[in-house]
Formats: C-alpha cells, sequence, structure tokens
C-alpha cells in the first residue's frame, strides 16, 4: 500500500506538469476531482451514507486535504518544476506531526522536536536555489508549502472518520464537498485552455488513481496506523517525482536541493516515530 501510494503520488506531479502544457490550473483541478469522485461513485460501499454529526467535519477534510491543495499545486507548478514540488511535499510527516501536537495539545518530544528542525531546515535547502529566480518562484514555492500545511491537518482529521466508516465513503462524501471549490475555478479558467490529446489524456491517471486510488489507500493507511506513522508514504513520493522529472522533463535539480531532500525525509522519519 505505501509503495502503490508512492508511485501513484509521485507520479502525479510529472502528470500536473504534462497538463499544463495545454490546460490552465483550474481545469486541471476540476478534471481530476471530478475522475476521482467518479471513479469512487461506482463502488457501492462508497456510497454509505454518514451520521449527521459527522458531515461538517467531512466536509472540512474535503476542503483541506482536497479542494485548496489540489488548487494550489498546479498553480505553483507554473512557476517551480515537477521536481520541487515533489521534493516540498516530502515535509507532509512534518506537518502531520506538528498537527498532531497542536490538536492533541501536546508538545513534541526530544527527537520529533529534532526531526522538526532537521526537517524544516531541508525545506530551507529545497527552497534556496529558487529564491533568487524571481518573485514567481517564491510564489510557487509558498504556495506548495501552504498546501503540505493543509495536508497534515488532513491527516489528521482523517484518522477518526476513517475509523468509523472506512475510507471509501469518507473519501467519496470529501471529493463531493470538494467539488463546490474546484468546478466554480475550473469552469472560470476553461475558456484559457486548449484541447491536445497528451495533457487531457494525462488527466485520467491525475484523477482516477491520484485523486480516487491513492487517497483511498492513503485514507486506509492513516486510519490504521495513525497520522504521523501513516505520513511515513510521503518519504518516497520525492523519490519517485524526482526521477519523473528529470527522465521525462528534463527537470534540473541543484544538489543542495537533493541534500535538503534527504534533510526533509530524516526529519519526517523522526518527527513521526512513536513515542516509547
Amino acid at each position: 500500500m505505501l509503495s502503490v501510494i508512492a508511485v501513484i503520488w509521485g507520479s502525479s506531479f510529472l502528470l500536473i506538469d504534462i497538463g499544463l502544457d495545454a490546460l490552465r490550473p483550474g481545469v486541471i483541478t476540476m478534471a481530476r476531482v471530478v475522475l476521482g469522485y467518479g471513479a469512487l461513485s461506482l463502488l457501492p460501499r462508497a456510497r454509505v451514507r454518514l451520521d449527521a454529526q459527522d458531515q461538517p467535519r467531512v466536509v472540512l477534510l474535503g476542503i483541506v486535504w482536497i479542494g485548496i491543495p489540489l488548487v494550489l499545486f498546479p498553480i505553483a507548478q507554473q512557476w517551480i518544476s515537477s521536481s520541487v514540488a515533489g521534493m516540498l511535499n516530502g515535509a507532509v510527516p512534518l506537518t502531520s506531526a506538528a498537527w498532531a501536537g497542536v490538536l492533541l495539545r501536546t508538545l513534541p518530544g526530544g527527537r520529533q522536536a529534532i526531526g522538526l528542525i532537521v526537517g524544516f531546515a531541508g525545506i530551507v535547502a529545497v527552497s534556496w536555489p529558487g529564491l533568487g529566480e524571481g518573485d514567481s518562484t517564491l510564489l510557487g514555492t509558498v504556495l506548495v508549502l501552504l498546501a503540505v500545511a493543509l495536508y497534515g491537518l488532513a491527516t489528521n482529521l482523517a484518522v477518526p472518520l476513517q475509523q468509523k466508516y472506512g475510507a471509501l465513503p469518507v473519501l467519496r462524501r470529501a471529493q463531493q464537498s470538494a467539488l463546490m471549490i474546484v468546478v466554480p475555478f475550473g469552469l472560470w479558467q476553461l475558456p484559457g485552455s486548449h484541447f491536445e490529446l497528451g495533457p487531457v489524456l494525462a488527466m485520467v491517471p491525475l484523477g482516477v488513481l491520484g485523486t480516487g486510488v491513492a487517497f483511498v489507500m492513503m485514507t486506509t493507511l492513516v486510519g490504521r496506523v495513525g497520522a504521523p506513522r501513516g505520513a511515513v508514504a510521503i518519504y518516497f513520493v520525492p523519490i519517485v517525482a524526482i526521477g519523473f522529472g528529470v527522465a521525462f522533463r528534463g527537470d534540473d535539480v541543484a544538489p543542495i536541493a537533493l541534500v535538503g531532500t534527504v534533510l526533509v525525509i530524516a526529519g519526517a522519519w523522526l518527527a513521526s516515530r512513536r513515542v516509547a
């Protein structure tokens, strides 16, 4: 499960890059959420009704895990490469651990604190090469980091819901909520897009696998082992993203960014370890 999540989400940054060759960011987000929601709706177990008292939390989950982040990534990737976006995404376990401490009102232990510091240093190193390339590159980096922070919150919100209902109905309802955000944005940006077969076909795996299958698997994983430990699947996403970005898009990855990626992964590992 961990490996499949890493491959699907690691390749998502490449698919977004391909989509941007012809489609505006809002159209990419709309297409992937519509396809993901459609794929889940085909499964009878995903159509289980949720209790009324849990509906607001599922709506919030849809906004912070799907609606806003999936809008931010294609916007950001107009100015940063798929490899950089993937490297920054490796900080999700850090934000997950930080949010866990906030929500549980507990301070991080010594190992977790060291992990957060090391991971933050890695984020700075990954971002450093782009800081001198203009305000647009900096904005793209900030947008990805905002999405990563929301991902960390979402993994914590998903745990009790998954444990109560399972992943399928929670994700289907969350994606339904996200449609309220992404569809208007996508329709607004539709006139600025044009049809090209490659970018349009790239939306199929991005939606069905990246927004459907992988989200269900990730929700199942965090429900079983908790948000900080479940987020270890993200450790391998940067490696996949770098490989695909260099191989298929010719991304130029700075050595300091690679060092930063190692620091992010090391920090995330420390921050997400179970306290003895």
